[in-house]
């Protein structure tokens, strides 16, 4: 009988923590706003906030279509991504330079293999850090994606063409 009663007080404490931990799994510290798409759909707009870890002067706000009952959330997402800090030339001295980039986010939207992914693409010529939201799975006959530029202009590190300078007199 004690052997039971152990048995029922471990089965409660064990449900209490796994309750627990999906209530706070479903808090995503990033999450800044929910938006229902009805009364009769599971589907919400999440908007959710991410920082650059690199160039921590950059914030970006995602905007994604998420389904509460399904097994894949849908493709579409929106990217508006602005300067709230400082960047610094030290700071992007540690960011992938090269055409593709680099993945600064990933989040799965289904349990077969679609990802979210945000990846930052710096611009040399224009002075201008870009920022990629896309689907990699194909979704009606198409890669969903969303494009936001940051420009360095006004910031520590925009660098001034000195030839452009001595046009200039």
């Amino acid at each position: 009988m004690p052997a039971l009663k152990f048995g029922l007080i471990m089965y409660k404490k064990l449900f209490s923590i796994l309750g627990l931990t999906l209530l706070l799994a479903g808090c995503g510290s990033d999450e800044v706003g929910n938006v229902s798409l009805g009364m009769f759909t599971t589907k919400d707009i999440k908007l959710n906030v991410l920082t650059d870890p690199e160039v921590p002067g950059v914030t970006c706000h995602v905007a994604s279509v998420e389904a509460d009952l399904s097994f894949s959330d849908p493709s579409d997402s929106s990217i508006s991504c602005r300067q709230t800090g400082e960047i610094t030339p030290l700071m992007l001295a540690g960011i992938d330079r090269s055409e593709s980039g680099e993945v600064v986010f990933k989040k799965s939207k289904s349990i077969f293999f679609k990802n979210m992914k945000i990846r930052r693409i710096f611009d040399t010529e224009n002075q201008t850090l870009l920022y990629l939201s896309y689907s990699t799975k194909e979704t009606s006959g198409s890669y969903k994606h969303s494009l936001s530029t940051v420009p360095l202009w006004g910031t520590q590190a925009y660098m001034n063409n000195e030839s452009d300078s001595s046009k200039v007199k």
